[in-house]
C-alpha cells in the first residue's frame, strides 16, 4: 500500500515505561517535587521531556525545563537501553515490511542512539532504513520536521508514506507532513481522540495494523 512506513516508538513498537517512570521520579524529587504517580508520568510519553516537566509541575520556568533533562537522564538512558520491551508483533511487523521492500524509519523523540541500541538488541536496526530521533530534529511533533527528514532520508513522497504513531502529537506531525496516518492503540489515547485528524486506520494492535497492511 505504502512505499514507506514510519513508526513513532515508545507506546507504538515499543514499551520504556519502567525506565521512564525511574526517570521522571528521579530528575522531580531532585528538583524538589514530589514524586510523580505512574498514570500521570505515562500520559506524557511522547512529549518532549521539557514540556512532559511542565505538564506535570505546572512549572514553565526555562532554567528549571533545562534542569531536567539531565538529571531523567541520568537515571532512565541506560535502563531504557537495557530494559526496553517491544509490544507483540512488533518484530514480525519490522521484518515483513523489510522483505516486501517497503522502507521504514522510527520518528521519535527519543534520543537517535538510545534507539539505536535498543533495536540492535532485538536485531531489528537492520529491517529498518533510517532512524530519527531527539538530537536530528529542531523542533519536536507535532511539528513535521522529524517526518519530513525520515522521507528525505528514504527518497519518498508524503503520497508515499504512511505514519504510525499512538498520539495526537503523530497525528499532527503526520498531517502537517501531508503523510497518511495510522492510529496504534498501544499507549494512552483513546480511538476517538484522532477522528479530527482522521486517520486511515485505527489498530487496536500490531497484529490488527500489520493485517491492514496486507502482512499478515
Amino acid at each position: 500500500m505504502f512505499r514507506a512506513v514510519c513508526f513513532d516508538f515508545d507506546y507504538t513498537l515499543g514499551d520504556c515505561t519502567d525506565s521512564i517512570v525511574a526517570g521522571f521520579r528521579h530528575g522531580l524529587t531532585s528538583l524538589g517535587w514530589p514524586e510523580p504517580d505512574r498514570e500521570a508520568v505515562r500520559s506524557t510519553i511522547g512529549y518532549l521531556l521539557e514540556d512532559a516537566y511542565t505538564m506535570l509541575t505546572g512549572d514553565e520556568s526555562p532554567e528549571n525545563r533545562a534542569k531536567f533533562r539531565p538529571l531523567f537522564l541520568e537515571v532512565a538512558q541506560e535502563l531504557q537501553r537495557k530494559e526496553a520491551v517491544l509490544f507483540p508483533g512488533a518484530p514480525e511487523l519490522l521484518q515483513a515490511l523489510h522483505a516486501e521492500g517497503v522502507k521504514t524509519a522510527i520518528v521519535s523523540t527519543k534520543k537517535g542512539d538510545t534507539l539505536e541500541i535498543i533495536l540492535e538488541r532485538f536485531g531489528l536496526l537492520s529491517q529498518l532504513t533510517t532512524v530519527i530521533g531527539s538530537a536530528d530534529v529542531h523542533r519536536p511533533k507535532p511539528d513535521p520536521e522529524g517526518l519530513l527528514l525520515a522521507m528525505k532520508r528514504m527518497d519518498v513522497t508524503p503520497e508515499d508514506t504512511l505514519f504510525c504513531g499512538d498520539t495526537i502529537l503523530d497525528a499532527g506531525a503526520a498531517q502537517q507532513a501531508g503523510c497518511r496516518f495510522a492510529a496504534v492503540l498501544n499507549g494512552t489515547t483513546p480511538a476517538e481522540a484522532f477522528a479530527p485528524f482522521s486517520p486511515l486506520h485505527i489498530a487496536p494492535d500490531l497484529w490488527d495494523l500489520a493485517q491492514w497492511l496486507g502482512l499478515g
